[in-house]
């Protein structure tokens, strides 16, 4: 793997922040079934945006991940009042980053640092300027400019593009393997922040390095 790294992007949902704090309002509305709902939420929300891009039917990650979350609620036979819904969907604003994350961008921050998401910028702007990270990024990239959901390549072309460097000058970090994949597949140098201890996904394109949360990347300081 070349060490010539001028430029890191980051992914965003699970990365740098843990989707899975909407779980305490989740259990709030639906008792017992908080953590078992934003599982669910998460998952049909990833699948609901492959599949929109497979079936060439677009719609922004905030239209998907409502959707997703009408889909858990009633995969767990329950009710969901609008105003519970809006107030669930509110939590994107407010997730948790993970605990390593501030310092971590802070110490490569001397590099040109982006993030690009599936996530559309009514959730990333608020998100990120509301976790107090956005001085530390050049660029803040949505799919939505191009309207191709990771990890169709160009996805990641745009995120080059937007960061003026050529795909080998740049390291791509996701906790998603399949988003490590994409990246790698795209021609970018990979890092994959394993954090829940998974195997590598089976598609012939394993992260050129791994590591169990966000400061091993520190080895590019």
């Amino acid at each position: 793997m070349s060490s010539s790294i001028n430029g890191i992007i980051f992914d965003v949902y699970g990365t740098l922040f843990d989707v899975h704090s909407v779980k305490t309002r989740c259990e709030e509305f639906f008792p017992g079934k908080g953590e078992s709902v934003s599982l669910v939420w998460r998952r049909k929300q990833l699948e609901y945006a492959f599949i929109r891009q497979l079936m060439g039917t677009y719609k922004s990650f905030h239209h998907v991940t409502r959707d997703a979350l009408r889909y858990a609620v009633k995969e767990h036979n329950e009710k969901v009042s609008a105003e519970q819904e809006d107030s669930l969907m509110e939590q994107y604003l407010f997730l948790d980053p993970f605990p390593e994350v501030k310092d971590v961008l802070d110490q490569v921050s001397h590099k040109k640092l982006a993030v690009l998401s599936n996530g559309s910028y009514d959730l990333l702007n608020p998100l990120i300027k509301g976790s107090g990270l956005s001085h530390v990024f050049h660029s803040i990239i949505s799919i939505d400019e191009v309207k191709h959901y990771k990890p169709a390549p160009s996805a990641y072309g745009h995120g080059a593009h937007m960061l003026e460097l050529r795909r080998e000058e740049i390291l791509f970090v996701s906790s998603n393997g399949w988003d490590i994949a994409g990246a790698k597949n795209f021609g970018y140098q990979t890092a994959w922040i394993n954090r829940l201890n998974l195997p590598v996904e089976e598609l012939d394109l394993p992260p050129d390095k791994e590591f169990r949360d966000l400061s091993g990347i520190l080895v590019w300081k």
